[in-house]
């Protein structure tokens, strides 16, 4: 699991959606910390939001942009807690066309090395929608960077062997493609 030298890299384009009841965009810390990340990382972001732990609106805003041919992936950052207003993965799965279960699997790993047992208490998702990748990530900004650093970094790399995420972006809605 290497990044290659014979493939070039391909930028990405990703949407940041930062869920908060009380966060205004200069008191984001993670939605900017994911900023800060995928463009050092050569990606190229396509759009930036903050909106209320409300369902039914970060269902739809993520409707938006999967419907929108110039973002290939969203990350959201904040409610997917246990608290009655974390509904942000609810709203991911309202969304969703198929889930990437081993992205929750794989980020509880991380989180487990870095916060032990209180890993367990987050419900970070992945999933797809026609043709966009969409993770939920917590609010938290050590969250946001162990997501980032330790699987959408090199899932988000063409150059990442053996596998990644931007290889089939192109086959994500191929069914579709088909009818």
């Amino acid at each position: 699991m290497t990044i290659g030298d014979t493939r070039e890299f391909i930028p990405v384009r990703i949407a940041i959606l930062s869920v908060s009841d009380t966060r205004g965009i200069d008191e984001d810390r993670s939605g900017q910390t994911l900023v800060d990340r995928l463009t050092d990382a050569g990606h190229i972001l396509a759009d930036r939001k903050i909106l209320r732990d409300e369902r039914a609106d970060i269902a739809d805003q993520l409707r938006t942009w999967c419907g929108d041919e110039n973002i290939d992936v969203i990350l959201t950052t904040g409610g997917t807690g246990l608290t009655g207003r974390d509904v942000t993965v609810e709203a991911h799965r309202d969304v969703y066309e198929k889930e990437i279960d081993a992205f929750g699997t794989v980020f509880t790993i991380v989180s487990m090395n870095k916060i032990g047992t209180s890993a367990v208490q987050s419900r970070a998702t992945g999933g797809v929608a026609n043709g966009t990748y969409l993770f939920a990530l917590p609010g938290s900004t050590g969250a946001c960077k162990d997501a980032w650093d330790e699987i959408l970094v090199k899932q988000l790399d063409y150059r990442h062997q053996p596998c990644n995420f931007v290889e089939i972006l192109p086959r994500l809605d191929e069914g579709k493609r088909r009818k």
